[in-house]
């Protein structure tokens, strides 16, 4: 299986969490910063060393996921090291944060090249593998899960960038499931809250600080995504498929998508000017749009 963006974080803690319930991991990552500069392959390799020295199997790749042929490294990876491919978590993702009126197209297209096509051309070159596989007579029980957030399915000012690409992540999380489910592969996404290097304040969700006591529960101890990650890279996830979880600490819940609400109808051509009764009636009648908690 595969995990990008695995060196830290939240992906760090789905290398692991996989590993402990004995599954193979090829753990990605550039070891970049959060604004995707620069590399490093230390901290893919630390996850790999913790991983062996539990007694699990680990190997570490640094290509860049956003790139075509990177992509394709990372899966062949997977299948040469361990002999096939089951599991794909796309987590790779960075950060470049800024009001719409000040944000460059280079700060635009760094985040969403990361995110988008990341997930992308990662599900492209894992989906290509199990046609084969499928073709060839092979039964398929393969998972892909990748990463949205909040930001892009309920909205966060300052994240044109990222929220569109998370938003896009959603979407594109649906469609391949619909797209895949011939060729035995489930597609899920996840919108996780935790604090990481990535989120430094989670103020604006209502989550406080993190809590350092060691008897307490952190509720945003990356940690606490993992479990439902393993189990959609699971077996007894196969009837789920094309469905996004909000996750944070102990919480879990259904990201619905959108939905047709108040409508008018008729048997001919509205007029501009007509609107002008129509449209504010429909949106008093609609449920406002759902705050970062999904509400």
């Amino acid at each position: 299986m595969i995990v990008t963006g695995a060196g830290r974080g939240i992906g760090r803690a789905h290398a692991l969490e996989f590993a402990k319930h004995g599954a193979k991991v090829v753990v990605n990552d550039l070891g970049s910063e959060v604004d995707g500069t620069g590399s490093s392959q230390g901290p893919a390799g630390e996850v790999v060393d913790l991983i062996r020295s539990a007694g699990g199997e680990a190997v570490a790749n640094g290509d860049d996921v956003s790139d075509w042929q990177g992509a394709q490294n990372v899966i062949n990876t997977a299948i040469s090291t361990f002999g096939g491919l089951d599991v794909v978590v796309n987590n790779a993702g960075i950060l470049r944060d800024r009001m719409l009126v000040n944000m460059t197209d280079v700060e635009w297209d760094s985040v969403i090249r990361v995110h988008l096509r990341g997930t992308f051309a990662m599900t492209r070159w894992a989906a290509n593998y199990w046609r084969e596989t499928s073709k060839a007579g092979q039964s398929n029980d393969a998972r892909v899960i990748n990463t949205a957030s909040a930001s892009g399915i309920y909205g966060n000012v300052g994240q044109t960038n990222y929220g569109a690409a998370k938003a896009g992540i959603a979407s594109f999380t649906i469609i391949a499931s619909q797209e895949l489910a011939r060729y035995g592969v489930t597609v899920n996404a996840i919108a996780p809250a935790a604090l990481t290097r990535m989120t430094e304040s989670l103020s604006s969700l209502g989550f406080g600080t993190k809590d350092d006591s060691p008897d307490q529960f952190d509720p945003l101890a990356p940690e606490n995504i993992s479990p439902l990650v393993v189990w959609l890279g699971s077996e007894k996830s196969r009837e789920i498929t094309g469905r996004v979880f909000d996750i944070v600490g102990g919480h879990i819940d259904v990201a619905e998508g959108w939905h047709a609400g108040p409508s008018v109808d008729r048997d001919s051509r509205w007029e501009a000017d007509e609107l002008s009764e129509i449209i504010p009636t429909l949106v008093s009648k609609s449920r406002p749009n759902a705050n970062m908690m999904g509400q």
